[in-house]
């Protein structure tokens, strides 16, 4: 199968981290975007701020290939926006592979040659078929001796109702419900938020994003009401490590939360599992599992988690955790429910490697359900997968990773208090604010 390329699903930082990689081992690579240029999806949140500094942000790899180019590395200690991690970084690495990364081509399917997923004989010698669709209609098979799935999770934002599943009368409402951190740096948006009552639902890094961001629009525009719907109770450790977390940016944006609270602009709800969403004219109610109310809304900002969009990987053999759809042998060092917040136990191609031969999930689509990530921790399952596809087992299996602590996180479970919620709030470690965060405990190796 040496004569096909690796596929690489995705041209995010982690797919093109892989593709950077695989390309100084000798691999052949094709990268597949579904958006019309690199970074697609960090483009969607272009306002927001990394709290992970450009020194953790760049791929070792991947700067080597920049270097001859004349790219110039970002101040090593400032932070990026989404925008600028595109302009200074994503683009120009897309720009360095040339014509191996193929935008607006979206993979709608892989599956072992001539064989649906039933059939046993030639998954080892077969080469998997990746289906593309591209943007004009036209549809393309090529074959690939390995699948790189580096597609994230941002496409599959989670409901907002509390069960996994939209509440009743939530995608009725969708017009005024959205799962993303609005620009209100644009005046469009602005505009349509300014002097109404916006319900922020979820307690993760985007979450206390959002409460930022609003507190300072209520601050300038009076009639703007926020509440904030929380399915947990609200304590300090919601709001991260402050001063002792080592990503000093995440510290200082959860004090900041922390003063939009406490300075009134939000009226907090705790406990509140949202069932249903009712309309009535250009206003909601949101109403929770208990029968609490949230009435005489305008517009809900449901930031609740992410998860992995497997539809298109239907045919192909997996093993995923049944409870966070990561991995199996990775679950265990990610659990939400079991571990408290710390670092993540190095892991690299033999946590990752499925029943399906050359198949591999990586990113944040690795870890399923589990609301926490770091780029550094990308870039480091790609080394061990390009090292064990170019023969060295070795170097694979010598992986090594020291992640930043929170600072505020001890032995005991995150999620101790009856109202937490492990898919969508991520505990006191928080939830994606961006595509790149922090990590969880160490754990023990899952296998040898």
């Amino acid at each position: 199968m040496t004569e096909h390329p690796v596929v690489v699903v995705g041209a995010g930082p982690i797919g093109l981290a892989a593709a950077a990689h695989l390309t100084q081992t000798g691999s052949d690579v094709v990268i597949l975007e579904r958006g019309p240029s690199a970074g697609s999806a960090v483009a969607q949140w272009n306002h927001v701020r990394l709290f992970s500094p450009w020194s953790e942000v760049i791929d070792p790899a991947a700067a080597r290939i920049l270097e001859p180019t004349g790219w110039v590395a970002p101040e090593r200690d400032s932070y990026a926006t989404g925008r600028e991690w595109v302009e200074n970084y994503l683009a120009p690495l897309a720009a360095a592979l040339g014509d191996a990364v193929r935008v607006d081509s979206e993979v709608v399917g892989v599956a072992r040659r001539g064989r649906d997923r039933v059939v046993d004989a030639g998954r080892d010698t077969e080469p998997l078929a990746v289906h593309i669709r591209h943007s004009d209609g036209g549809e393309e098979r090529i074959l690939a001796r390995a699948v790189i799935d580096a597609s994230g999770t941002w496409g599959s934002p989670n409901p907002l109702g509390s069960e996994g599943l939209p509440a009743i009368g939530e995608r009725a409402a969708a017009r005024q419900i959205s799962y993303r951190v609005p620009d209100l740096a644009e005046e469009t948006a602005r505009s349509e938020f300014a002097g109404k009552h916006i319900v922020i639902a979820g307690s993760g890094h985007s979450a206390l994003t959002a409460l930022i961001t609003f507190a300072e629009l209520a601050a300038q525009s009076p009639g703007t009401t926020l509440t904030w719907a929380v399915r947990r109770g609200v304590t300090d450790d919601v709001f991260g490590g402050g001063e002792s977390d080592e990503l000093a940016a995440r510290g200082a944006l959860g004090l900041r939360a922390k003063k939009a609270v406490d300075d009134g602009y939000l009226t907090v709800v705790s406990g509140f599992r949202t069932e249903e969403v009712s309309t009535d004219g250009d206003q909601l109610t949101l109403v929770g599992d208990t029968g609490v109310r949230i009435e005489h809304v305008d517009h809900v900002v449901a930031l609740t988690g992410f998860r992995p969009d497997l539809s298109w990987l239907s045919e192909v053999r997996l093993d995923l955790d049944p409870t966070l759809q990561a991995p199996q042998f990775l679950a265990t060092l990610i659990d939400p429910n079991m571990h408290s917040c710390g670092t993540v136990y190095p892991h690299g191609v033999d946590e990752l490697t499925q029943p399906e031969p050359g198949l591999y999930l990586v990113g944040m689509k690795s870890y399923g359900r589990a609301p926490t990530f770091l780029a550094m921790t990308g870039y480091e399952q790609v080394r061990s997968i390009a090292a064990e596809l170019a023969g060295d087992h070795t170097g694979a299996r010598k992986v090594e990773l020291a992640l930043p602590d929170t600072g505020v996180c001890g032995g005991a479970g995150l999620f101790d208090d009856p109202n937490a919620d492990a898919a969508g709030s991520g505990g006191c470690c928080g939830a994606p604010a961006s595509p790149e965060l922090i990590s969880l405990s160490a754990a023990p190796r899952a296998r040898d």
